[in-house]
């Protein structure tokens, strides 16, 4: 890549939406991007640059140094392979207006802390159509579909939310201390099923009393958004959050009814709560309208977290089931979205 003249951090007013004390990484900027990005984030913060050779960010090195740029880092690196921790940049800053491979995308959502942003050098646009993401080469997506929508839809299968409409800004999911919020993959499976089965044998949680096999499950359930929280100092699953849709008619295309487990060792951490609002804004970058749940009246902690993420109760269902020999009552709580499906 060419190089940029030197400029001295303070004499750049910036521009990219960094805060001080962050750490910023620039995938493809140039020297000035990152200088300006290091005095955004002052003597507290980091700012990074990715080159491709040695050569460049040896040139580039010495160019944050004449500039006295002292938090400008340059890096030999692509967005493929980035040569930072898992969960140690704040912000990701990406000026290319091209298309992003599923490649990219999942390296940037790994070195992103919980809550970090992406910084798109422009808009990735929706496709303006209602109901859950098509699949690629789906012919509800349209036969030219444009490389916004592809980025689009690489960008959320990666885990990231917020990517629809024309913000420039996505984000990764936040998540409490020691956890990360991320799609739900096929090696998760048991301890998807296992928490599940805790959750079933609660009692509180569900008229079914076994958990199905992975497939069934999996069939059973839109395959996108599904998340799970791991905990990051042992990757152990710790809780799950996934969505049926409630018909196949289209006029229902943007109505789902979601569930959430958390394993009952990992309460109190705030994972339900980090799972679901995940799903709320993945489920609003699909075009998703209502989100519904059938919840016990006793399940009291349900009730206060879906509450708390907006759902309201729109109806009681008495005597609906008989569980283990008890007529039980299930209250119905939707919620509808603000941004979509008006």
């Amino acid at each position: 890549m060419a190089r940029d003249e030197v400029v001295a951090p303070a004499a750049v007013q910036d521009t990219t939406g960094v805060a001080a004390g962050e750490t910023v990484l620039h995938l493809d900027s140039g020297v000035r991007e990152v200088l300006r990005s290091a005095g955004a984030v002052g003597p507290a913060g980091t700012a990074y640059g990715l080159e491709a050779s040695a050569e460049a960010a040896a040139w580039a090195r010495r160019d944050a140094e004449a500039a006295g740029a002292g938090r400008a880092r340059h890096l030999r690196g692509t967005a493929e392979q980035v040569p930072l921790p898992d969960r140690s940049v704040d912000v990701v800053v990406c000026a290319r207006p091209g298309a992003w491979s599923g490649d990219q995308a999942a390296e940037v959502f790994r070195v992103l802390r919980p809550g970090g942003r992406l910084l798109l050098g422009g808009p990735v646009p929706g496709n303006g159509e209602a109901g859950a993401l098509p699949a690629k080469g789906d012919p509800a997506s349209g036969a030219d579909a444009t490389p916004g929508d592809e980025s689009r839809r690489v960008l959320a299968a990666a885990g990231f939310v917020r990517v629809g409409g024309a913000s420039a800004v996505v984000v990764k999911p936040g998540a409490g201390p020691g956890l990360e919020v991320r799609p739900m993959r096929d090696e998760d499976a048991g301890r998807v099923l296992a928490i599940y089965q805790a959750g079933l044998d609660s009692g509180q949680a569900s008229f079914e009393t076994t958990a199905p096999g992975w497939e069934r499950f999996s069939a059973g359930r839109l395959p996108h958004p599904r998340f799970v929280a791991v905990d990051t100092g042992t990757g152990r699953v710790a809780g799950w959050v996934a969505a049926s849709q409630v018909s196949s008619r289209r006029v229902y295309a943007g109505v789902v009814e979601h569930s959430v487990y958390v394993d009952p060792a990992a309460q109190g951490r705030g994972i339900g709560r980090s799972l679901l609002a995940a799903f709320i804004a993945a489920s609003e970058d699909a075009g998703v309208w209502t989100i519904q749940a059938g919840i016990f009246p006793e399940n009291a902690a349900s009730l206060t977290l879906h509450r708390a993420l907006g759902f309201r109760e729109v109806g009681r269902r008495e005597r609906i089931g008989c569980h283990h020999g008890v007529w039980r009552d299930v209250l119905l709580l939707e919620r509808r979205s603000q941004v979509t499906g008006l």
